[in-house]
């Protein structure tokens, strides 16, 4: 015979069960007590949490006119039918919606020298030779030897993908620059966005690219930071979707494959915008916008639909290496700084290499400036090597650490173990550290030391407006415009851009 329920509270002798369900009523009382009163006081944190947010962006500054415009993309729907042609007639429309509105919003107090919404302003991309925040096509000179799609990240343009999409076009290949929805226009736009338009946008451009393929030419995708989710989630709804075509190479900068967890709860934070007193909360970020080519504010929805996206990769990429479905991945080639304020580092190598099979995959890393004349100034969590965010060879994918040669030198070297070995073999670059940089970061990858608007050493033959990449202003903090005191710290180029190329090439 079973023995008697037994509670909190209860002793060990024998009881009725009049006394059982008296001591059983008594312990859910006092738990049901206890709950509310637990679920009170989160509710109560809550409502002093948002009530601290919403009184908080009262001394943010004001929204402007691009801070409030959300220009009509297409739908997951329309961009499901949609073809290229279809896409760029639609972006056409936004453009000049946008052109039309922006003129009758625009305030005399706006009309400064860099705002890029300005049509007077030198940052205005209207008045450059090539608006880049448009979606692009390079066609080679002869017949195409392949075609390639190429995805910019968060708050970017497919001017990122410039330099990289003249490359491919340099080797004969077809190269598509997607605008992915809510880029290129306004930062408002980004307010309104659900990261599956962005998948949907991808499948346009790889359905395009497939097309000028013809089944034949080598197909490719290329992602930069969000747009590496996007390239490797598309790559795995491919793997489960037989009509999606399947890349033959892909290459990564800088992926988005893990962000900070508390980004799930960035929606949170602008719940308060609901009031339109405190409409500001919407926004991580209000900053000028001097930049022709890149959104400076960043809203919270930004964050959220990074963290969807990234949250719906990494679950597809377990249940697709449980099920022994990775195995028709194409060979990933990825190019990932040490040290990254914007995405998980470690993340590239736990959460997607650690799940590759042995497909001809590589990861290289970018190690901070180990000079000794530097190292002093890093803290010391930067200064781990490299190998301690991989699991010890032999592995399933190459590895690649560009770092200094010696420990007074600013000469680099790329060591590297092969796939399956365990042994590394070291070999000398005709590349340095500049003296002035003790690391890459997030941004820096897609973009060589001449490039007009980033680089260190900026081409003079084409002009944007304004040369970012050389800002190197000195004087006391909190003087700069907002978002200029980060412009003028962070790396915005790569010196081991030929490098880069040199492993592309390769391919």
């Amino acid at each position: 015979m079973a023995a008697p329920l037994r509670l909190p509270g209860m002793t060990s002798t024998t009881t009725r069960p009049s006394q059982i369900d008296h001591a059983q009523r008594t312990w859910l009382r006092r738990f049901r007590s206890y709950a509310s009163r637990i679920v009170l006081l989160l509710l109560a944190l809550l409502i002093g949490a948002l009530g601290m947010r919403a009184w908080m962006s009262r001394s943010a500054p004001d929204l402007k006119a691009w801070h409030r415009m959300v220009p009509e993309e297409l739908d997951v729907r329309a961009l499901a039918k949609a073809d290229w042609a279809a896409y760029v007639q639609a972006e056409d429309r936004i453009f000049k919606d946008l052109i039309e509105e922006m003129g009758d919003e625009l305030d005399a107090e706006d009309r400064v020298q860099f705002n890029r919404y300005n049509p007077d302003s030198p940052v205005c991309p209207d008045r450059l030779s090539t608006n880049w925040n448009r979606s692009f096509v390079l066609e080679p000179r002869g017949a195409p030897t392949g075609v390639v799609l190429l995805l910019h990240g968060m708050t970017d343009s497919p001017y990122s993908m410039r330099p990289l999409a003249q490359d491919y076009q340099r080797r004969g290949f077809v190269a598509f620059g997607l605008r992915l929805p809510a880029h290129g226009t306004v930062p408002g736009a980004l307010t309104r966005i659900d990261w599956r338009q962005w998948i949907a946008a991808v499948q346009l451009g790889m359905r395009e690219a497939a097309k000028r393929s013809q089944g034949t030419l080598p197909l490719h995708i290329v992602g930069y930071s969000n747009g590496g989710a996007l390239a490797v989630k598309y790559a795995l709804d491919a793997l489960e979707d037989a009509s999606l075509a399947r890349p033959d190479r892909i290459v990564l900068l800088s992926p988005m494959i893990g962000v900070n967890r508390n980004a799930r709860f960035a929606g949170i934070a602008g719940w308060p915008a609901i009031l339109p007193a405190f409409a500001r909360t919407a926004w991580l970020d209000i900053v000028p916008e001097f930049n022709p080519f890149k959104y400076n504010s960043f809203p919270v929805n930004a964050a959220r639909q990074s963290y969807l996206l990234t949250d719906s990769l990494q679950k597809q990429l377990m249940r697709l290496e449980a099920s022994d479905q990775l195995e028709g991945l194409p060979p990933i080639l990825t190019f990932q700084s040490m040290v990254d304020a914007t995405v998980i580092a470690s993340a590239v190598a736990s959460t997607l290499y650690a799940q590759l099979p042995a497909n001809g995959s590589e990861l290289v890393l970018f190690d901070i400036n180990r000079d000794a004349d530097i190292s002093p100034f890093l803290r010391g969590g930067v200064l781990a090597d490299p190998a301690t965010m991989l699991s010890a060879p032999p592995r399933n994918y190459g590895v690649t650490i560009v770092t200094n040669a010696a420990p007074h030198s600013r000469a680099v070297i790329a060591r590297t173990v092969a796939a399956g070995e365990r042994d590394e073999v070291s070999r000398p670059l005709d590349l340095m550290y500049p003296p002035e940089v003790f690391s890459l970061s997030h941004i820096a990858l897609p973009f060589p030391l001449d490039d007009p608007l980033y680089g260190l050493t900026p081409n003079e033959n084409e002009d944007f407006g304004i040369r970012l990449g050389t800002l190197g202003m000195r004087g006391e903090r909190g003087v700069l415009a907002a978002g200029l005191d980060s412009t003028t710290v962070r790396l915005s180029s790569n010196p081991f851009f030929p490098y880069m190329l040199e492993r592309i090439e390769a391919q």
